[in-house]
C-alpha cells in the first residue's frame, strides 16, 4: 500500500507541473494579444469589413438592369407591354428613338439590353398572334445576359397571360411549369454569398493569427528563450493554439451576428452544431498557420504564404463564388484538399437548409482528418532546438 503512492506521486507532480506550465503559457499569450491590437484587428475587426464589403458589395442578383427600349410605332398595345416592364424590379427601362441612338447607347454601356418593337408589333398581334420582337442582349458578361435574357423572357409570357385574360381566353403554352424554389425562397444571392464568406473570413483569422504571431516570436527570440525551459513542444503548441482558438471563435460568433441580424441570413440549422463545425474548421485554419510559421520564421514571409496558401484557395476553390461542379474535372479533384470547400458545403446547408446530416456528417468527417492532418505535422516539425 505504501508502493502505489510512491509511485503515482511523480506522475501526479510532473502532470500538475504540465497544467502550471500550459496555463502560464495560456496567460502570457492573452498578455500578449491585449498589448498587440493587430491580433484583435484581424480576429473582430477584418469579419465586420469583410462583411460589409462583400454582403454589400458583391451581388449575384441582376436588379434595376438598364434596358433600352425602341417603339417603332407607339399605341395602346406598346403602352401595356411597356407598363408590364415597369412593374418589375429587374428592368430600369431607358426609352430611346431609335435603333442606331439604342445601338449607341449599348456600346457605351448605357444599358445592357435592347427591346425593339417594330413598326408592325400591334398590327400583327391582333391578326396572326404572331407580333415580332427583337431583343439584344450585351453578352460581354454571360451571366448577366443569360439572366437577363431569363428575366426579358419571363414579363414577355407574363404580358401575353395578361392580354389573354383581358379578352377573356387562355393562353395556350404546351407546358407549364410550376416553380418552387426550396432553401432560399426569395433567391437572394446575400443568402447564399455571406455564410461561403464567413468560411473565407474563418480561415483568414485562423491561418494569420497563428502564422504572423509564431513567426513573431522566432523573429524577437522570445522562442529560443522557450526553448531553454522545461517546457515541453506539446505545451508550447497548446499554448499557442487555445487563446487563438478562442479569438476566432469570438470573430465567428461576431460574424454569424452580422450575418443573421444585420444581412438578414435565415439560420435554420442548430447553433450547436454550427459552433461545433466551426471548431472543427478553425483547428485545421490554425494548423495550417502553425505550420507556415513553423517552417517559415519570419512574419512578411509568413503572411505571404498564409494569404497566398490559405485565402487564395478558399475564395476561389471552395464554392464560396464559382460553382465546384462547373469547374473542369481535374481542378474538381484539386478541391477536395482545401478545407475551406467542406466547411461552405456545411455553413450553407445549416444557414439555409437546416441540420441535413448527410451533408454535415461526411464534410465535418473531412475537417476532422485534414485538421488530424495539419497539428500532426505541425508537431512532428517544431523541433524543441534551435538549427
Amino acid at each position: 500500500m505504501n508502493g502505489k503512492p510512491g509511485k503515482s506521486g511523480p506522475a501526479e507532480s510532473r502532470r500538475a507541473g504540465s497544467r502550471m506550465r500550459l496555463t502560464g503559457l495560456v496567460r502570457k499569450e492573452f498578455i500578449q494579444i491585449l498589448r498587440d491590437p493587430s491580433s484583435i484587428a484581424i480576429a473582430f475587426l477584418m469579419p465586420v469589413v469583410l462583411l460589409f464589403l462583400f454582403g454589400y458589395g458583391v451581388s449575384l442578383d441582376a436588379e434595376h438592369v438598364p434596358v433600352g427600349i425602341v417603339v417603332a410605332n407607339p399605341d395602346q398595345d406598346t403602352s401595356r407591354f411597356i407598363g408590364s416592364f415597369r412593374q418589375s424590379r429587374y428592368f430600369e427601362l431607358v426609352l430611346l428613338s431609335t435603333m442606331p441612338e439604342a445601338v449607341e447607347a449599348m456600346e457605351s454601356g448605357t444599358i445592357d439590353a435592347i427591346i425593339h418593337l417594330r413598326q408592325d408589333f400591334s398590327k400583327k398581334l391582333k391578326t396572326s398572334g404572331d407580333a415580332p420582337m427583337q431583343v439584344i442582349v450585351n453578352g460581354v458578361d454571360a451571366n448577366t445576359a443569360r439572366i437577363l435574357s431569363g428575366y426579358i423572357e419571363g414579363a414577355w409570357i407574363r404580358w401575353l397571360g395578361h392580354e389573354a385574360m383581358a379578352e377573356g381566353a387562355t393562353l395556350k403554352i404546351p407546358v407549364q411549369m410550376e416553380h418552387r424554389v426550396w432553401f432560399n425562397s426569395e433567391l437572394r444571392s446575400r443568402n447564399y454569398l455571406v455564410p461561403g464568406l464567413i468560411a473565407i473570413i474563418m480561415t483568414l483569422i485562423g491561418a494569420l493569427l497563428t502564422a504572423m504571431v509564431m513567426a513573431r516570436e522566432w523573429e524577437r527570440g522570445t522562442m529560443e528563450a522557450l526553448m531553454v525551459t522545461p517546457v515541453a513542444r506539446r505545451e508550447i503548441i497548446l499554448g499557442k493554439l487555445i487563446p487563438y482558438f478562442a479569438l476566432g471563435i469570438g470573430g465567428m460568433a461576431l460574424s454569424v451576428l452580422l450575418a443573421v441580424f444585420l444581412f438578414n441570413v435565415p439560420l435554420r440549422g442548430s447553433v450547436i452544431v454550427l459552433f461545433a463545425a466551426s471548431s472543427l474548421f478553425l483547428l485545421t485554419a490554425l494548423g495550417m498557420g502553425l505550420l507556415i510559421s513553423i517552417l517559415a520564421k519570419n512574419q512578411f514571409v509568413a503572411g505571404q504564404a498564409a494569404i497566398i496558401v490559405t485565402f487564395l484557395p478558399a475564395f476561389i476553390l471552395s464554392g464560396f463564388i464559382f460553382d465546384i461542379n462547373s469547374m473542369p474535372a481535374p481542378i474538381q479533384v484539386i478541391t477536395h484538399l482545401i478545407a475551406a470547400r467542406y466547411f461552405v458545403a456545411i455553413l450553407q446547408t445549416i444557414f439555409l437548409a437546416g441540420n441535413v446530416w448527410s451533408v454535415i456528417a461526411w464534410n465535418a468527417l473531412a475537417l476532422v482528418v485534414m485538421s488530424t492532418v495539419f497539428l500532426g505535422i505541425s508537431r512532428r516539425k517544431f523541433r524543441k532546438r534551435l538549427e
